[in-house]
């Protein structure tokens, strides 16, 4: 389609054409004169009714078309699927009005929260405190909700905060944390204290020597040495123990690759027990005979494990009293079991005596040389070895400790 400058041209093309041709047909000058006229206003006629050109200017001012606001990141269906997936309760806010709660925040605060004030929500004075904007700090730093959400419990809460007035906000169980953090002060405090008695007497009786300047007699001296021998060998164990839970802790992640006979370790204790000339060492009784019970573990800590059962059996059964070792085969498992007939331990007592220095009597386990280690050492061998620890107590009839391991292959 033409525009109005293109049509001009041709139309006064064609009135010279027109002119020209009729001079050449003889036509006189006022002829001529006339058609041309006629031909211009034609033109300019067409020139004036036809449309303009559109001019297309480009300026680098312009404001361009406002685009499109974005998608929310917590109305995203994928957002969505990554927050049930969490084993964390999450929320998603829009202001303090809850628009999103995972399963896990379901299950901790009921599914009426969504929809609802988050600070109606979560029902805790320092999570209303800084969700009302009262305490906002210029660093969000995690939250703790003490007694939340029932007594005695302690969650945390952390928020992001997103454009348009959004947030996210998690919540975190702190339980598990807080019992290892006690564990481990316990830990501690406890053998600070089962180091420090036995070194007080140590220093106690070495001072006494002392101050004797060989005035004590014979007897007297040799008592007061024997003391300082029994506190420093206990001092010694209490070491070797904690070693040896040490290690133990840092291997239970591994398990044993290497296939030993548990009978022929067994028998190896038993022996170096009754080598030792302890008082009880008579008294171990080997209920088994020489059929070997393969299994993958560590020998150096299966010969642990069964030196501190049959150990105890032999601090806390009675004098005289048999201690009866047995290998039981259990198929597809072999059970360990000694079996002492001491005065046995109440049945309140019995969850807690694989805790690290728990002792049913503190007294009596120290008079006969316990570090409250033995079974918490036994404990974590046997998990590493996927072996299954039991505890039987009649009170005034005796106790059983039992641990079953997978055969191997």
């Amino acid at each position: 389609m033409f525009d109005r400058l293109s049509s001009l041209v041709v139309a006064l093309t064609l009135v010279a054409i027109a002119a020209i041709l009729a001079a050449l047909a003889g036509g006189n000058a006022l002829t001529i004169a006339i058609v041309a006229l006629a031909g211009v206003t034609a033109a300019a006629i067409v020139y004036s009714a036809l449309p303009g050109a559109v001019i297309v200017e480009t300026r680098t001012d312009a404001v361009q078309a406002p685009a499109p606001p974005p998608t929310s990141l917590l109305r995203h269906p994928d957002f969505a699927l990554w927050a049930d997936q969490e084993k964390e309760p999450l929320l998603g806010c829009d202001g303090n009005i809850v628009t999103l709660a995972n399963d896990a925040a379901i299950r901790l605060l009921g599914r009426h929260i969504v929809g609802a004030d988050v600070r109606t929500a979560i029902r805790h004075p320092a999570a209303t405190e800084w969700l009302s904007g009262s305490a906002t700090p210029e660093t969000p730093e995690p939250i703790n909700l003490v007694d939340f959400p029932r007594p005695g419990q302690r969650w945390t809460m952390r928020i992001a905060t997103l454009s348009g007035g959004q947030k996210i906000i998690f919540l975190a169980d702190r339980a598990a944390i807080d019992a290892a953090d006690r564990m481990r002060s316990d830990f501690v405090a406890n053998a600070s204290h089962e180091l420090r008695t036995p070194l007080a007497a140590i220093l106690g009786y070495v001072e006494t020597l002392q101050d004797m300047n060989g005035e004590a007699d014979s007897a007297t001296r040799h008592r007061f040495l024997s003391i300082i021998e029994r506190e420093a060998r206990r001092m010694q164990q209490l070491v070797i123990d904690l070693l040896s839970i040490s290690r133990v802790e840092a291997d239970r992640f591994r398990r044993p690759t290497a296939q030993v006979n548990l009978t022929a370790i067994v028998q190896t204790t038993i022996a170096q027990l009754r080598d030792s000339e302890r008082p009880r060492a008579k008294d171990i009784v080997a209920a088994f005979d020489d059929s070997a019970f393969p299994m993958l573990g560590d020998e150096a800590q299966l010969g642990q494990l069964a030196h501190n059962i049959i150990s105890n059996a032999m601090k806390y059964g009675r004098t005289d009293t048999p201690v009866t070792v047995e290998l039981l085969r259990e198929a597809p498992r072999v059970r360990l079991s000694v079996r002492d007939e001491g005065e046995g331990i109440a049945p309140d007592h019995l969850p807690r005596l694989t805790e690290r220095f728990y002792r049913v009597d503190e007294a009596r386990s120290r008079s006969v040389g316990g570090t409250g280690l033995g079974l918490a050492i036994v404990k974590h061998i046997s998990e590493r070895h996927q072996g299954q620890l039991d505890i039987e107590s009649e009170v005034g009839k005796g106790t059983r400790v039992s641990v079953a391991f997978p055969l191997a292959g």
